[in-house]
């Protein structure tokens, strides 16, 4: 049988159970949201709880961890 490749290359298999590797993109926006969150959240603290969004209060907790949370649950599928 004719084989494709070089003569002294192994070849990779991969079963079905293995997983792919991330793309590019998938850790900076893991970190990213994880920051985003974050700073969210201290600007809500340090701006005496009237800022990112004026009006909604204590959702602003709830939007910044919300971010937070997103990212880190991107960590859970990170390879």
């Amino acid at each position: 049988m004719a084989r494709s490749g070089k003569a002294g290359e192994p070849d990779v298999e991969r079963s079905e159970g293995d997983a792919a590797p991330n793309p590019v993109w998938f850790k900076p926006i893991m970190i990213g949201l994880m920051i985003i969150g974050l700073l969210w959240v201290l600007v809500f603290y340090l701006s005496g709880m009237q800022f990112p969004i004026p009006g909604i209060e204590a959702w602003n907790l709830v939007i910044g961890f919300g971010i937070a949370f997103v990212g880190f649950l991107m960590t859970t599928r990170w390879r």
